[in-house]
């Protein structure tokens, strides 16, 4: 069986991933600082040492990247390459900060953009974080950097990966980007194929 990371997973499970992983094929570890969400692995994206290198046949990360500085981002990075078996592969989402910045340039900053399950989310809880679980004092949901499509494809190669596939949905609910990107070169039939399991219709 293959296994994925699941790195940040909080509370979700592998259900709540890719349709991609979301099967009998893949075994799900959880990685997660927060000891309270019950992971398999206690760690943070930029010191994942209790995982071992190339143990791993994927990586999977739901809006997590958007909490490090960006001059964390490079040492998560090659965190993610150390623990991924040569032929393994990272899939990312984040905020697409382009399609949220047309709404700030339209003067939409503290705006709904759309209501989520947690509330009403406006440009600025995706630029900053998620104002009320901050208010609480849940700091760790402050946002320290951000991508665009063109940027996040550049960061992801220049820190190793060796092909990247990417899509943005800047329109509401979602105003976030994806990325599937390869530790090793792949045929771009190969890259696309498994883009159309791990990305959303």
């Amino acid at each position: 069986m293959k296994s994925f990371l699941h790195v940040g997973c909080g509370p979700k499970r592998k259900d709540r991933t890719t349709k991609g992983f979301n099967s009998p094929d893949w075994q799900e570890i959880r990685l997660d600082i927060d000891p309270s969400v019950q992971p398999d692995v206690i760690g943070t994206m930029t010191d994942m040492s209790a995982v071992a290198s190339e143990s791993v046949d994927a990586i999977y990360s739901s809006h997590n990247i958007e909490h490090l500085y960006p001059h964390e981002v490079p040492l998560a990075f090659a965190e993610f390459l150390r623990v991924l078996k040569p032929d393994g592969f990272f899939v990312v989402t984040c905020p697409d900060l382009q399609s949220v910045c047309k709404l700030v340039a339209e003067d939409q900053l503290t705006e709904a953009a759309y209501t989520s399950p947690a509330g009403p989310i406006a440009p600025i809880d995706i630029l900053y974080g998620h104002r009320p679980p901050m208010a609480r004092g849940n700091l760790y949901m402050a946002h320290r950097c951000g991508f665009t499509s063109r940027v996040l494809d550049g960061t992801l190669r220049s820190c190793g990966f060796q092909a990247v596939a990417s899509m943005a949905r800047g329109r509401a609910p979602f105003f976030d980007l994806f990325a599937l990107a390869s530790k090793s070169a792949r045929p771009e039939a190969e890259l696309r194929a498994l883009a159309q399991l791990h990305f959303p219709i």
